[in-house]
């Protein structure tokens, strides 16, 4: 993390809950706080952001309270094993997600871009999701959950009048798909890939 002064403002890119951009976070209280053995001496404060009214915890380590140390909640981020494209269209889709309507087509032309790094490019979103369920790219179950995400963007292309404009939740939810599908797809196949490649092969006993 870069270093973010400990001040009475926080300054942080993103509100973690609105993800508004450079929001307005100022300090509500302030605590000190020791370990069983009165050592790891910390100072917390709470600050509010401006826009939605989420709660973000910070805190420093005494000697060295200029700069924060952690940030709870820490703020979104989208895993660089996710395909360039794909991982463009999810960083919009959270850095809009006040704006739900537009961050829920983002989040499903995410799910859109990483079918076709996967070379499923040809058919309609709809078919292309089913044949990766039925090839074991995806689970069934996820199958399902990609379809909802994709009505919920049609309902928004298409300007569906039996349709209500979609609020902040519906968007965080269809976001919250596009990213375990990263995680499924991309991201734990090269943590284990990583995985295999640093673990020590071991020797197979042999048997007389």
């Amino acid at each position: 993390m870069a270093l973010i002064d400990f001040s009475d403002v926080l300054k942080i890119d993103r509100c973690p809950f609105c993800n508004v951009d450079t929001p307005n976070l100022t300090k509500l209280s302030e605590h000190t706080t020791i370990n069983s053995e009165g050592e790891n001496k910390r100072i917390w404060r709470n600050y509010v952001c401006g826009r939605c009214g989420g709660v973000v915890l910070a805190n420093a380590i005494a000697g060295k309270a200029a700069f924060v140390h952690q940030i709870f909640p820490s703020t979104d981020s989208v895993a660089d094993d996710i395909p360039d494209k794909a991982r463009a269209y999810l960083v919009q889709a959270l850095e809009s997600i006040h704006a739900p309507a537009g961050a829920i087509m983002l989040a499903a032309s995410s799910v859109d871009a990483m079918l076709k790094a996967k070379k499923y490019n040809t058919g309609s979103l709809y078919s292309r999701i089913d044949q990766a369920a039925k090839d074991g790219i995806i689970t069934k179950d996820m199958a399902i959950w990609a379809h909802q995400v994709r009505l919920e963007a049609n309902d928004q292309r298409h300007a569906d009048e039996n349709a209500d404009l979609p609020k902040e939740p519906e968007a965080k939810k269809c976001i919250d798909f596009a990213k375990a599908l990263g995680q499924f797809m991309f991201v734990l196949p090269a943590l284990v890939a990583q995985g295999l490649k640093d673990s020590k092969p071991q020797e197979v006993p042999t048997t007389t």
